[in-house]
């Protein structure tokens, strides 16, 4: 008997680190097939058993320390470029996994303490309660909604077309459903729950028919000419810039070198985040000669960099997206709103500075947050370009984008460096596929020490340079499409399905009981 709880315990622990072989870059969706059928079924035969609900919620606990210790251990590798915070890496390798399952333990002991009896009413509340977890997760504080389940499906580019109308959170919803369908025919009583169980597993058969007709419509559409051809830069200048004492005009040669700039056309360099070490933004005008030497009037370059204002007495910092003319005048401006808790700001920041803390990807402490994010507008004689700025962590949220979706492109620029050769860019990555196909909108990407790319409004990658290479791709000619369901509505629509969720739960469960 002593043997069972540490059997059980294995057990669901090994479940959630199979379930991360699901998510990119592996994409073995099909193991939640059976890691999440398995989880549920042993989730209903044991909540009839007297248990003590603490029981029920290490249950889910243990799934989850599974799963997020084998798919964010990546997240300890930006604790090696500082050696005063090398102590850290055992204690980040745990603690984050550790509290990450706390909201999976969340999801067991409220099932357990509903406990309805019926499969059909139970498998919809399992559901529900995983993805309504799910969406406060990646809400929550600062919010990491960071390997939803539903990414294990980030290249079945046809299936996930439907995320366009109803978005990440309800896709990751209908997706759990999906995966813990095979449970309800397993656990079969009667003809209603076969009958549910093979309706649940035809609704990929209607996502991929709305994919195949959205992809027509996609193609449809004319095809038109940028009015400034976008040259997206991916470089891979090394980390070391931070600490060492990096030469600064160097790396700007490097970055004009890989820019190619070309004097008659009409170009917007994009360039990565951070990418030009000890420069504020006011004092890049020190190099605007090399700048005036090799761009012309034709130019445009935007590119991640630090910017300081003096505010109450104090200097505030902040990491922005800057856009300038060839001689480096200032034309707009974005101060990333969604900042990295402990790699761009430090929670109670007073107290864990007196006990050795701070901030990794910085010497002068915490990042201030942005105020508003704004749409960027581009005029020339060949017509008008409308891009919404993102830097690199705010592509991974869903619905929260801009209110204001008159725009053409989503730029993200970012620094993977900080994760190494690990899952973690890859992951990052999947994340720019799924907001351009909920927004309706080409999402352009350039990273320093990751994976740049051109993705279409269906998710498709139309360029990209591999990671761990450099160089740059041109964007030159785009479809339109018109804006979607989801970027007008956003998660209202997740609420609409959740109030369904609830209707099958207590429709199932009273018509069962009768």
């Amino acid at each position: 008997m002593k043997k069972k709880p540490i059997l059980n315990s294995l057990f669901l622990f090994f479940l959630g680190v199979l379930s991360s072989l699901s998510l990119p870059p592996f994409n073995l969706f099909f193991i939640n097939f059976f890691t999440f059928s398995l989880f549920f079924i042993f989730l209903f035969k044991k909540q009839n058993l007297k248990f003590n609900r603490r029981i029920f919620f290490y249950y889910g606990w243990l799934f989850g320390f599974g799963y997020f210790l084998t798919n964010i251990y990546w997240i300890t590798i930006s604790l090696t470029f500082d050696k005063n915070l090398n102590f850290l890496i055992p204690i980040a390798l745990i603690l984050i996994p550790a509290f990450l399952a706390l909201f999976y333990g969340l999801i067991t002991l409220i099932f357990y303490l509903i406990n309805f009896r019926n499969v059909i009413s139970s498998f919809f509340l399992f559901s529900l309660l995983f993805g309504l977890i799910e969406f406060i997760r990646g809400n929550i504080l600062t919010g990491f909604p960071w390997n939803l389940i539903v990414f294990s499906l980030s290249e079945n580019l046809s299936l996930i077309s439907f995320l366009s109308i109803i978005g990440t959170y309800s896709f990751n919803l209908i997706s759990i459903s999906f995966f813990t369908a095979p449970a309800i025919y397993i656990l079969r009583k009667s003809k209603v729950e076969t009958i549910t169980c093979l309706l649940l597993l035809l609704i990929p058969a209607l996502f991929f028919f709305h994919g195949s007709f959205y992809k027509k419509t996609f193609l449809t559409k004319k095809i038109k000419e940028n009015p400034y051809i976008i040259r997206v830069i991916s470089s891979n200048i090394s980390l070391n810039r931070f600490y060492d004492n990096f030469q600064t005009e160097k790396v700007i040669k490097e970055l004009i070198k890989l820019s190619s700039p070309e004097p008659d056309k009409k170009i917007f360099f994009l360039w990565p985040e951070g990418i030009i070490p000890n420069t504020y933004q006011d004092e890049l005008v020190l190099y605007s000669e090399i700048f005036k030497d090799n761009f012309s009037e034709n130019h445009l370059i935007g590119l991640g960099i630090t910017n300081k204002s003096f505010n109450d007495n104090k200097n505030d910092y902040f990491n922005s997206f800057s856009v300038f003319s060839n001689d480096l005048n200032l034309i707009n401006r974005y101060d990333k709103i969604n900042l990295v808790p402990f790699g761009e700001f430090l929670p109670f920041e007073n107290f864990l500075n007196k006990i050795g803390l701070k901030v990794i990807t910085n010497n002068f402490g915490s990042f201030s947050k942005g105020d508003n994010r704004q749409i960027f507008k581009f005029d020339n004689n060949l017509g008008t370009m409308r891009i919404l700025p993102l830097i690199c962590y705010e592509i991974i949220y869903s619905g929260n984008l801009t209110k204001d979706y008159d725009y053409d492109f989503i730029f993200n620029i970012s620094e993977d460096g900080w994760f190494g050769k690990s899952i973690g860019p890859k992951q990052h990555f999947a994340h720019s596929i799924f907001r351009a196909i909920e927004n309706g909108k080409y999402v352009i990407r350039s990273t320093n020490n990751g994976m740049s790319a051109i993705i279409n409004p269906l998710g498709e990658i139309e360029k990209k340079i591999a990671y761990g290479k450099a160089g740059f791709i041109d964007f030159e000619k785009q479809r339109d499409l018109d804006p979607t369901l989801f970027s007008i509505y956003g998660n209202k629509i997740f609420i609409i399905l959740i109030l369904l969720y609830i209707l099958l739960i207590f429709s199932f469960n009273k018509n069962i009981n009768e």
